[in-house]
């Protein structure tokens, strides 16, 4: 086992790293920014190392400064949390060039699922259904008229080293497509320096289901069930839940024993998740995220794992704790991310909280690395806490979250918060009918 980690990350995932590692008896080493100098994660690691300026790519995504931070430090490994360079293939070769151990999958595992032509081909090999779509990418309009005509419309474009919803655009009909694509890839070369686009079939009303998997990286592997995330807002999950409320348990156990096996099959090692679009009782492949996610708790909450402790088990050579047959869902968990945000418009809300109190009780959770005084810089993401809450059912895990947040304060911002007291007033949250666009039809009539 590992003397000391070293967390290259901030904010609550950082401090949940470090709870992690106080509980293993491991010694946890922060890295911050100039800005970040009075961060809760500094304060409660065991010791800390200034990596570099307020810009991210100077600190968090500096490759030599987090190398040298454990070189310094006498850190073994690295947990990368989520963002940042957490799912960076060059960086987890650095890592290991260094003699370092990274704490999630290979280099090739990531390489592999983070061009999407090249995910939905592996997927699709390892018998994972997908999308119907084009084979690889399309290089000109003319190709992308003749595919959107064989699958049919509407269709939607997307770009091959994508994500958080940036070069991708839809095509109702055909009179959009050439719009569509020359949007998408313009959108695609500005945010990742590829304009590489692919297309793919657009559902109409699906929810977005995915399936948490963990592997030993030695062929064996288990899934923890579902969590379903399909209350977005421009492809942002701001609500997730689990199980899913809309699938049955002969679902869950056919999808998660496809998505088990095929990562076995590759000796994946560490925690993922296989993401699907799910329509009409058919599970179709978006992408695999080869990291832990935001919203990890509300697969912890239902069967009471520790996925962090494991992601540090499994990297340092132990084998799984668990097996499938000792895994088995334990109630209902909801999340909902609390982002430092101005309503109705969204835009970052930084500056200094003067009051926090966090909401407790049975099934509480809030991971949040807010206190009294701290001020949140303008220059990493705004989420700021994640409340998550357990009930025995779904109607208990809706009712608790409606207590917690009348509970929560965080006084001196703006925040998502009246967000969530208002999408708990409606039927259809509550009734747990609702897909993918139902968010941002509901934002069109109610938050202008």
């Amino acid at each position: 086992m590992f003397d000391k980690i070293l967390i290259a990350n901030r904010g609550e995932i950082a401090l949940r790293v470090v709870r992690a590692c106080r509980e293993m008896g491991i010694k946890s080493v922060a890295v911050h920014s100039t800005a970040d100098a009075d961060a809760m994660h500094v304060r409660m690691a065991d010791e800390a190392v200034c990596i570099g300026p307020n810009p991210s790519g100077q600190s968090y995504l500096s490759f030599p400064a987090i190398i040298s931070a454990c070189e310094i430090t006498g850190a073994q490994a690295i947990h990368p949390g989520y963002g940042f360079l957490s799912e960076n293939a060059a960086f987890v070769q650095a890592v290991e060039d260094h003699d370092l151990t990274f704490i999630g999958p290979s280099a090739e595992h990531i390489r592999i699922m983070g061009d999407k032509i090249t995910a939905k081909e592996t997927a699709k090999a390892l018998g994972i259904p997908v999308v119907p779509g084009s084979d690889g990418g399309v290089p000109n309009l003319a190709t992308a008229k003749t595919v959107a005509a064989e699958i049919g419309y509407p269709v939607i474009i997307k770009a091959t080293a994508g994500g958080g919803g940036r070069g991708m655009k839809v095509a109702k009909t055909e009179k959009d497509i050439e719009t569509a694509f020359s949007t998408a890839r313009s959108e695609a070369k500005a945010a990742f320096g590829n304009d590489e686009v692919y297309i793919e079939k657009y559902l109409t009303t699906p929810r977005h289901i995915e399936i948490q998997v963990f592997g030993d990286g030695k062929g064996k592997a288990v899934h923890l069930g579902e969590r379903d995330c399909s209350l977005q807002r421009r492809h942002q999950k701001v609500f997730e839940e689990a199980p899913g409320p809309c699938i049955t348990p002969e679902e869950r156990a056919r999808i998660g024993k496809i998505c088990s096996d095929a990562v076995a099959k590759i000796n994946y090692i560490g925690a993922g998740t296989v993401e699907f679009l799910y329509e009409n009782g058919e599970f179709y492949f978006i992408e695999m995220n080869t990291r832990l996610q935001v919203e990890h708790p509300v697969t912890e909450g239902i069967f009471r794992q520790d996925l962090v402790r494991e992601q540090i088990r499994v990297a340092a050579g132990l084998p799984m704790s668990f097996s499938q047959e000792d895994l088995w869902i334990d109630g209902h968990a909801i999340e909902v991310r609390i982002n430092a945000e101005k309503l109705p418009n969204f835009s970052p809300c930084p500056g200094k909280i003067t009051h926090y109190h966090a909401p407790g009780g049975l099934g509480v959770r809030m991971d949040s690395a807010l206190y009294d005084g701290y001020s949140i810089p303008p220059y990493y993401d705004s989420l700021i806490g994640k409340l998550i809450v357990h009930g025995r059912d779904r109607p208990e895990a809706l009712a608790r979250l409606k207590r917690a947040l009348g509970e929560l304060i965080v006084d001196g911002i703006d925040t998502t918060i009246p967000l969530f007291h208002a999408l708990l007033e409606e039927k259809d949250v509550l009734s747990g009918d609702y897909n993918i666009h139902w968010l941002e039809k509901w934002l069109e009539k109610n938050l202008q």
